[in-house]
């Protein structure tokens, strides 16, 4: 496990310091998301609006610090030699109403502008055509380094956070990688399709049709 000190010291009450740590080291991240706009894209007032919501008795003073953890996380992704990031989301994380309806529209243009902006990301959307898929249930993250450091699969869970690094381990979740991203949607349809949902109209039901390429 990494132990590079660095600003996210400052937060050790988020639980989340050897997966920084381990980020700031990768030389490849890939992640699938379920049900929330992945950490890389999100916005103050989504991450604001994530985390009351799922700790609706926080403090305002704490709520801020977790927010301004995650706003720093995302300087990763702009830093110099800074890891290539692959991301898998489903697309039912695009229509989960998180904030107001403004809060979600900046929410999705942000996360076109960053897709679009930023060299060092590749962001799919697994459709909601696709059906059941081999990691449904089960957000992953995929943390890979210059040999011969090995491979570390990250997954929060309600128990706690898991780090696995067993070839075994490891290798179901590349398989359940590969079958996700080769059953998503390419990158030029991925952001259509979050540029579509992010100028529709959010009290309609329903998901969005499928980009297919």
């Amino acid at each position: 496990m990494a132990e590079h000190k660095g600003w996210w010291d400052a937060y050790s009450d988020l639980g989340i310091n050897p997966l920084i740590a381990l980020e700031v080291e990768a030389s490849q991240i890939s992640s699938y998301e379920q049900s929330v706009i992945p950490w890389m894209f999100q916005t103050e007032d989504y991450a604001c609006a994530v985390i009351r919501e799922i700790l609706p008795d926080i403090s305002d003073r704490v709520l801020k610090e977790r927010v301004s953890a995650r706003l720093k996380r995302q300087k990763l992704l702009t830093r110099e030699n800074s890891p290539t990031f692959w991301s898998v989301v489903d697309e039912s994380a695009l229509h989960r109403r998180v904030g107001n309806d403004q809060v979600r529209r900046d929410q999705l243009q942000k996360m076109v502008a960053v897709a679009q902006q930023v060299r060092s990301i590749t962001l799919q959307v697994v459709p909601l055509s696709r059906g059941a898929h081999p990691a449904l249930d089960s957000p992953f993250t995929l943390l890979e380094f210059e040999l011969p450091r090995p491979t570390v699969v990250y997954q929060e869970t309600l128990a706690g956070a898991l780090y696995l690094d067993r070839p075994s381990e490891v290798d179901k979740y590349r398989d359940a990688w590969k079958r996700l991203y080769s059953g998503a949607l390419d990158p030029g349809s991925s952001v259509r399709l979050i540029a579509d949902v992010g100028t529709g109209d959010f009290t309609a039901s329903g998901a969005t049709a499928y980009y297919g390429s």
